[in-house]
């Protein structure tokens, strides 16, 4: 008789608490009328999360999947996206006619997709928690059924996410075969010794485009605007923050550590996509009308100041994007819920004489929006600064004068709200 040796599961107490917690919710949501109880229980499930985190360290399935400072700092900021969306969807959904129970499960099983991603210490384990963060977002984006605009959001998500996942198998596969394996660290060993090919070329920018197209970076942004747009507003603050942390954390990982060795070939095409990337995102941004738009213009070119973190690559400007990454969760779902809870249109001029009807509300919005822009004393502008400092110190004093010029563009369609 085999024995079997049963893999160590402390590494991945997290994912299993809210795996089985989103399993639950979609058996309870057939008993409880008051969907308020499964919120509840989301957030309780999260606070427990919280708790096991920090003391989930190691590895285990082989070494596929670890738990470490680097992923439990992502993984924080993944649980505060999951409380703050659940905390603005409980009065949301209800008046959107869209309280299914599925709702919060689907939440919490995008969130643990997130999670696998930012400890995947494999491309197969990178790719399953991709594929479950992204399916469940599908869904979400379509929870309102009978909204024409939430259909096409989830439609136009589906389809251009289908096409990304499918360009990230192609690049894995072709990373295999040229190493024999899909363990990060062993790729990079592999790549140490072998020369540039151009299969390693196609399978890196592969890999590159579809995390670009996660984080929406431009020229692979196309879908986040209408995205944004059609998806309920709770559901557009959610994936603004929850599925760009993971797929910063996947680009951290793969980049620095699986194509450390041809890093010099990388860092011109990632400064090409972050200049592209803070352009559009702040010029097309110019011109919006509606907030929800807006807002998504403005991740994109939150996406592209984050991609300074990535380009130097050292210690110091990964610590930087990060802590960014983490202002940038609060800041940008505080702009979201203040949309929620006023419950005007989408329109810009819908916000006009707010400082007068709800004086308190208006001055929120203008720290949110002082934040986003990066204007002192504001979190935003702490977090800008340590990134661009750090990149400074690497050498990039020209990027940092371009993202300057672009930060001082987003000021005039922030100040505008």
């Amino acid at each position: 008789m085999m024995n079997i040796p049963l893999p160590d599961l402390t590494p991945v107490t997290p994912e299993i608490a809210i795996t089985i917690s989103a399993t639950v919710l979609l058996i309870l949501e057939l008993i409880f009328k008051n969907k308020g109880v499964l919120a509840f229980i989301a957030v309780a499930t999260a606070a427990v999360v919280l708790y096991t985190i920090p003391s989930s360290h190691g590895e285990t399935f082989g070494g596929m999947f670890i738990s470490d400072t680097y992923s439990t700092y992502f993984k924080l900021i993944f649980i505060i996206n999951l409380v703050l969306t659940v905390l603005i969807s409980l009065r949301y959904i209800q008046r959107q006619k869209a309280e299914y129970g599925e709702y919060y499960s689907l939440l919490l099983f995008a969130t643990a997709g997130m999670m696998l991603m930012a400890s995947a210490k494999d491309l197969i384990i990178l790719y399953l928690g991709l594929e479950l963060m992204a399916l469940s977002t599908y869904i979400l984006a379509g929870i309102k059924r009978h909204d024409i605009k939430s259909n096409e959001a989830a439609i136009k998500y589906f389809l251009l996410g289908a096409f990304s996942s499918a360009l990230l198998l192609y690049g894995i596969s072709l990373i295999y075969g040229m190493t024999t394996t899909t363990d990060i660290y062993k790729i990079a060993e592999h790549l140490k010794t072998t020369e540039l090919t151009t299969t390693l070329l196609l399978s890196m920018i592969l890999i590159m485009v579809a995390f670009s197209f996660k984080i929406a970076a431009a020229p692979f942004h196309m879908w986040a605007p209408d995205v944004y747009e059609g998806a309920p507003t709770s559901i557009t603050a959610f994936m603004s923050v929850g599925p760009k942390s993971a797929g910063f954390a996947v680009m951290g990982r793969v980049f620095y550590t699986a194509f450390q060795g041809i890093q010099a070939d990388w860092t011109p095409i990632l400064i090409g996509i972050a200049i592209l990337t803070m352009a559009v995102g702040n010029i097309l941004a110019l011109v919006q009308t509606n907030i929800k738009r807006m807002l998504a213009y403005s991740s994109i070119a939150h996406a592209g100041y984050m991609l300074i973190g990535i380009i130097p690559g050292t210690q110091e400007s990964m610590s930087a994007m990060m802590v960014y990454m983490l202002i940038y969760a609060f800041m940008n779902i505080g702009a979201f819920a203040i949309v929620i809870l006023l419950e005007k249109g989408e329109e810009l001029s819908d916000y006009e004489g707010l400082s007068k009807s709800h004086p308190l509300v208006a001055a929120l919005m203008l720290i949110f929006m002082f934040s986003l822009t990066g204007i002192p004393p504001t979190a935003g502008f702490i977090g800008k600064f340590n990134l661009f400092m750090a990149a400074i110190k690497a050498g990039y004093a020209w990027l940092v004068v371009i993202a300057v010029i672009f930060s001082a563009i987003s000021a005039y369609y922030y100040l505008r709200v």
